[in-house]
């Protein structure tokens, strides 16, 4: 080790390639609305009122982010259809129309209609994903190289959704249908997502060191994906691989999807392909950390993976469900954080706990911890066991 402590960037990569390091990495995947209500009922500031601010009052370590513009440009305009005392209907920007509940637990929006229902949809909805669009193309990378070159957090760029953003526009139940009707329609729209993602990232890469690459996914539940291996393979796989590849030729060998439920039927298509880190590893949805790796050994990363359910309970029960992953945290390789966005039924104090008993885990001293406004004088309810 330095005679200094690593920085943010250092500890990243070290840890990603289980090498030793001075301690772990302070991420969290955020809050629920109703999570951060309860919150601040029970003590969180009120000035800290959003994802990020929550975070950083809880010290998360820092991350910076290369701009690359993946999604639809023009959105479609978002109006108001009709409202009653319990819902408004609406078309969104990414183009559905949904009926969304406007009192009471945030549920799923329930979707009426979706952009892409016909061959001929399709072919209207692919000029919001025009790669040749100038607005995709303002910035100047090789004015920003020096700037990340300099960074001490960790560099991210984002590698898209090759099947998600699919599932967003054409409907669940849709697109299993359409996988089995119309294949041929299904790997057009993933091709062309990846022409898009390689014209979008091949610029940035080529001017600046990017230390990983996530994406997202949502296509499983708790059961498996929304359609199998055997078409994701086919359909998805080759075209998702040129993406990789390119990752890959410019030294981006850490690279993660964000996917909910049960991935262990597509997990070694990923890892096939070039992707090799999972995220958030949601335990009860079926992808625990700890059984990813037991499976895949060190050709799987893992983010996420603490079970949120753990959370609402005692503090001997987070205290075991962060012993349980402390083999993960010694070996590397893994950044511990809540499976999900932290829901409604976890306490402000359990959360508080939680996030102490964490960094302990993670190496963090106790005078490091002390640092953190919301740790600082925090009750001894139970010893603080794991440090």
């Amino acid at each position: 080790m330095p005679n200094r402590p690593y920085t943010h960037r250092e500890r990243f990569r070290r840890l990603m390639h289980f090498q030793s390091v001075d301690r772990g990495i302070h991420w969290e995947f955020g809050f629920l609305d109703e999570a951060i209500q309860r919150f601040h009922r029970e003590g969180l500031p009120e000035q800290y009122n959003d994802n990020g601010a929550i975070e950083r009052y809880f010290g998360r370590d820092p991350v910076a982010g290369v701009p690359v513009h993946l999604s639809l440009h023009p959105g479609f305009a978002e109006e108001i259809i009709e409202e009653t005392e319990r819902t408004v209907t609406k078309r969104l920007a990414s183009g559905e129309i949904a009926e969304i509940q406007k009192h009471g637990q945030h549920t799923i929006p329930h979707y009426l209609k979706f952009p892409i229902e016909t061959r001929h949809d399709w072919e209207e909805f692919k000029e919001r994903l025009d790669p040749a669009d100038p607005v995709r193309h303002q910035h100047d990378y090789k004015a920003l190289a020096d700037r990340y070159r300099n960074s001490e957090a960790p560099i991210c760029i984002g590698c898209g959704s090759y099947l998600g953003c699919i599932r967003n526009w054409v409907g669940f139940e849709n697109l299993a249908f359409m996988v089995a009707d119309d294949p041929g329609l299904v790997e057009e729209m993933v091709a062309h997502l990846c022409d898009l993602f390689l014209c979008e990232l091949e610029p940035a890469l080529k001017e600046i060191e990017v230390d990983f690459a996530a994406g997202w996914e949502d296509i499983c539940f708790n059961t498996g994906s929304v359609i199998g291996p055997k078409h994701f393979r086919e359909l998805v796989i080759p075209h998702q691989t040129r993406v990789m590849r390119l990752l890959r030729q410019h030294g981006v060998d850490v690279i993660y999807t964000d996917c909910d439920g049960n991935v262990n039927e597509l997990l070694p298509l990923w890892i096939e392909c070039g992707m090799n880190g999972m995220f958030p590893c949601e335990v009860n949805g079926g992808s625990d950390p700890v059984q990813l790796r037991a499976r895949h050994d060190r050709d799987v990363l893992l983010f996420g993976g603490v079970a949120k359910k753990e959370l609402a309970g005692t503090k001997e029960d987070i205290l075991a469900e962060l012993k349980r992953l402390a083999p993960l945290v010694e070996e590397g390789g893994f950044i511990p954080m809540v499976d999900h966005r932290c829901p409604e039924y976890v306490s402000y104090d359990n959360y508080r706990y939680y996030q102490r008993e964490k960094l302990a885990l993670l190496g963090f001293s106790q005078a490091e911890i002390a640092e953190i406004e919301p740790l600082r004088n925090m009750p001894a309810t139970t010893p603080s066991a794991i440090a």
